[in-house]
């Protein structure tokens, strides 16, 4: 009887969890459609100039168009090219950090110049990478590290500083070894701060390969937009920061889904 009761109040809350998750999405679609409308009915009555802002219709138009040309080939080139900068900056920045954790000395004398090169704008750098690297692929690859890279060491090396002190001074009086504590107590403890710089660094990635192609390339999303812009095509500019947004939540979405199947394989490791 009590395990019944149990059942059906387990039911109504689960219910109700499901109910709220759904408001909310319907919500958001509602005003996405709203917000869609309004600006194509404000643009077809001319109250807001569609040259300077486009519209719905002819983004939508410009999208089938791209889609029957090279759409595929823009698309291609910016994903490869965060990808790869992303995986860079990941294992690059997770190596510094475990360098810098491991020496105090190395830590301090690097902290100032971490904190400057943070505060760096990036773009900055990129006449100098493209002489560096020559203009291509490759510098656009070195801009999304170098936009990357810096934030992934602070946030893992915080994080491996932050670890429980009593945990590492109880292994400490076992004389364990500091491989043993970085391998068996630091990052076991520091799966969070991994993810969350997972998370973060897949956007600031992409910023960095937009930024170059800004700067310097023949294809990718951010040549498309510099592009509609050169030729006051704001239909095209429109269309470009459009499917750039979706394929930020394509890239986000793969990093959640990465960090459920990390958090599931170490539930069960442990």
């Amino acid at each position: 009887m009590h395990k019944e009761k149990i059942s059906e109040d387990r039911k109504k809350y689960l219910r109700k969890i499901l109910i709220k998750k759904f408001s909310v999405i319907a919500t958001q679609i509602c005003i996405l459609i709203l917000f869609i409308l309004l600006w194509e009915i404000l643009a077809n009555k001319e109250i807001i100039d569609s040259f300077i802002t486009s519209k719905p219709s002819e983004i939508l138009e410009t999208f089938i168009n791209l889609s029957s040309n090279d759409l595929w080939l823009h698309l291609r080139v910016t994903c490869m090219e965060t990808i790869i900068g992303f995986s860079v900056g990941i294992l690059l920045g997770s190596f510094i950090a475990i360098m810098l954790w491991w020496s105090d000395f190395l830590s301090k004398v690097a902290e100032p110049f971490l904190v400057v090169l943070n505060s760096l704008p990036k773009v900055a750098l990129g006449p100098i990478i493209i002489v560096w690297v020559g203009a291509g692929t490759k510098a656009i690859i070195v801009m999304a590290v170098a936009i990357s890279l810096v934030v992934t060491v602070m946030e893992i090396l915080n994080g491996f500083i932050e670890t429980d002190k009593e945990k590492i001074k109880m292994a400490q009086t076992f004389n364990c070894s500091k491989l043993q504590l970085l391998t068996k107590i630091v990052i076991p403890a520091n799966i969070s701060t991994f993810i969350n710089s997972l998370k973060i660094n897949i956007g600031l990635s992409l910023v960095g390969v937009i930024t170059g192609e800004f700067l310097v390339s023949k294809a990718g999303l951010g040549y498309l937009i510099v592009y509609g812009g050169q030729v006051f095509k704001l239909d095209l500019v429109m269309t470009g920061v459009i499917i750039l947004a979706l394929v930020s939540t394509v890239l986000y979405g793969s990093v959640l889904l990465l960090e459920k199947l990390i958090l599931k394989s170490h539930k069960f490791g442990n």
